[in-house]
This record gives structure tokens, C-alpha cells and sequence, in this order.
């Protein structure tokens, strides 16, 4: 069966994906509205970052459209603590090309349905107060506003508050 055009398929990354990962990455940081680097980073610095993780607590996945990698989510650790092992903090990054399409959408529905399954009672997501578009996002899943630290970032010269915005998904999880 062919997979319509339009069609998402959200996956395990895998090493192969590192490039399409970078590369949609790189595509950030000269918007300066995803990330607090100021310069583009190297697929060799990832390599560890996807290798080592625990996948079964947090996973990398990919989206595709037509076998081509448009997007990501990561389910990072939070804080290296063991008090915070059922939080988890999300970043997610979709090509230029493809926003607005659904695939920041699907892939957040996909890491919500999958939280109790890695353990997780609770999300957080660190997104600048001025990406109007993420913050849009998480709030259509129910993120709240948890915290706002003024001007911590400074970007091309501008001070930017950072919003740290939560979502508790509706389970306990007892350690």
C-alpha cells in the first residue's frame, strides 16, 4: 500500500536521521525564536547526545512525510536528579518548509500519549516568551505559563525572557 502524500509517520530516530536532525536544528538559530544558540552546531556533537540516551525514559522521535525526516521531538531529562525522573522536558524542532503543517502538532499528541508509557507524570517546555507559535502550541495542549525569567537570554543584542511552561499529564508515578 502507498502512504499518501500528506501522510506523517512519527518514529524511533535512529543515527542515519542525525543530518536531517542538524540540519532542521540549524534552520533555528538565525530566527532566534527556538534556540539559544547563536551559531549553527555540528552532527558530530549530537552523535553522543542521540547515542546515549536512555531511550526507554527519553526517546528522540522523527516525523516523516514521503520517507523524508521534517521534524523531531526530543524527551530530555530534567535537572539530572533523581527526585525529577517522572518530569521531562520536551524540545522540538520542525524544517522551515513544513511548518504549519501538523507535524509540531502530531508529534506533541504522540509525546503525550506516550508519557505514561516512559514513566512521565510532567512536562516542561523552556520556550522564549516572544515565539508566539510555540507558546500557541503548548498552550493547545494544555501547557500552563509555571514560570517567566526576565531577561535571561540575549539574542542579536536583545534581552528575551524565557518561559518555563508545564503540563502535568494525569498520572502518578511513584518512584
Amino acid at each position: 500500500m502507498t502512504a499518501r502524500p500528506n501522510e506523517l509517520a512519527i518514529r524511533d530516530a535512529v543515527e542515519a536521521d542525525l543530518d536531517s536532525i542538524v540540519a532542521i536544528y540549524n534552520a533555528s538559530v538565525p530566527g532566534r525564536l527556538a534556540t539559544a544558540d547563536s551559531e549553527p552546531i555540528a552532527v558530530e556533537s549530537r552523535r553522543g547526545w542521540l547515542r546515549d540516551r536512555d531511550r526507554a525514559r527519553h526517546p528522540v522521535w522523527v516525523i516523516e512525510r514521503q520517507g523524508r525526516v521534517i521534524g523531531w521531538l526530543s524527551v530530555g531529562p530534567f535537572y539530572g536528579r533523581p527526585a525529577y525522573a517522572a518530569t521531562a522536558e520536551l524540545g522540538i524542532y520542525v524544517d522551515p518548509a513544513e511548518q504549519r503543517a501538523g507535524a509540531a502538532t502530531a508529534l506533541m499528541h504522540h509525546a503525550v500519549g506516550r508519557a505514561g508509557a516512559l514513566g512521565l507524570n510532567t512536562y516542561l517546555a523552556f520556550v522564549f516568551a516572544h515565539n508566539d507559535r510555540s507558546v500557541a502550541l503548548c498552550e493547545k495542549f494544555g501547557f500552563a505559563t509555571w514560570g517567566r525569567l526576565p531577561r535571561v537570554a540575549v539574542l542579536d543584542g536583545i534581552e528575551r525572557d524565557l518561559l518555563i511552561m508545564g503540563l502535568r499529564l494525569g498520572h502518578e508515578v511513584t518512584a
